[in-house]
Order: structure tokens, then sequence, then C-alpha cells
């Protein structure tokens, strides 16, 4: 893999959630997927948008007719655009020259999405960490990995493994770990409404879930006080 050619961002061929894909991969390492080619990100139609969203409104009670809300659809529509929007980013990699040969974690990357069953968002953190075989990732590109699979209708579970497979599909390392912490509105300002409760979810690769002292140490240093 070249630094100077640009690696296609995209959604897995395979579905994760897939029983059949589970039970072939867990509890050993899965297969490293082939990546086919960019991933094609629809171009939101705001002019549809904001027309649902007042009849959406209208239908719930809404009265737009004041000067405060008449804009609202509109900025509705583009609010849900933005949080289902990834940015495109080239991939950057360089060579493990130093034969730098333990973790590299990005601890506390900011995660935000929207809950799919209800469009609710949950928000939280990202810890994303790695043992690096002969390429190591623009630091940067970490949170760029999280962002791109958070922006998206999503369900917490499915963000976390597609995080850890994008990363053992494309970089090759000896392991992997993503364990993401966040609060689901869909929770705790509706239904059971419990206030302050956060989720955590964990996908494990290679080292990371087979050597215990190694998956320790991933889990000592996303949660140091713990």
């Amino acid at each position: 893999m070249s630094s100077s050619s640009p690696v296609p961002l995209e959604d897995p061929p395979v579905r994760f959630d897939d029983p059949a894909h589970h039970a072939r991969t867990h509890p050993q390492r899965p297969e490293r997927l082939r990546w086919l080619g960019p991933e094609a990100v629809p171009q939101p139609d705001l002019v549809a948008a904001t027309a649902a969203a007042g009849d959406l409104l209208q239908a719930l009670g809404v009265d737009l007719g004041s000067e405060s809300l008449a804009r609202t659809p509109e900025r509705m529509a583009t609010a849900l655009a933005e949080l289902m929007s990834p940015r495109p980013f080239e991939l950057t990699t360089f060579p493990n020259d130093g034969g730098y040969d333990e973790l590299i974690v990005a601890r506390g990357i900011p995660v935000h999405s929207l809950c799919e069953h209800h469009m609710l968002p949950f928000v939280g953190t990202a810890h994303v960490g790695y043992l690096p075989g002969e390429r190591i990732l623009g630091l940067s590109k970490l949170a760029r990995v999280v962002e791109h699979f958070a922006r998206r209708p999503q369900v917490q579970e499915r963000l976390t493994v597609q995080i850890a497979h994008w990363l053992d599909a494309q970089l090759g390392p000896a392991g992997v770990g993503v364990l993401i912490e966040a609060e689901h509105l869909c929770m705790t300002v509706r239904g059971v409404q419990a206030t302050g409760t956060t989720t955590m979810t964990s996908s494990l690769l290679g080292a990371l879930r087979d050597d215990p002292r190694s998956r320790s140490e991933f889990l000592a240093l996303v949660h140091p006080t713990r």
C-alpha cells in the first residue's frame, strides 16, 4: 500500500450483523475483507426533505406560522443531512520502518450518530487502537474513520464492529481494538427516561482478542482510572 495512493473508504461488502457471518468468524479472528471500490454516498434532496419535515411537524401539531418556526423545516432537514453525510478523506499510511510493535491508541474521539430506530442522536467517545504490522496510519485518520461510519443511521454495536473491521482490512495489523461509550437520547429523554445511562460496546480482533495481556493493556490504556 503506497502512501501516495488514496485507498477508497467504503462500507464492507458483507453484513457484520448477519448470523451466518457471525458464526463463521466468532470467536476466531475474521478473515480480512477485500474492499471493492469507493462508497457511493447518496446526496440529500434538501427541497424534498424540507417539505417532508414541514408535513411531519404539522402532523405533530406544530404551528409553523410564527416567524421563529417558519424556517424550522429547512433547518431540520439541513441538520439531519449533515448528521448523515460523512466528509470524504484519503487514507494516509506510512511504512513502519522503525519496527514499532506496541499499541497505538487514540483515546476520547468524539462520536455522534443517529439511532436508526428513533432518529434521535447518541453521543459519546470512541477509543481506537491497533498493534501495527508493516504500515502505520496517520493519527488523524482514526478520528476520520469513526466519523465516517457514525454519520448515518446506526446502532452502536454495528458502528463499533465496522470501525474495527475497516482498520483490520486496510492496515493488516497484529490486532485492533475499538471501544465506544455513548449516551442514547432514545433511552434517556424518552421511553424509560434513564437519565445519565451510557452504553459501552467493544470489538477486539487479533492479538487484542486472543492475547490476555494485550487485551488488558488496551483496556487499561483507554480507561486508565478504572
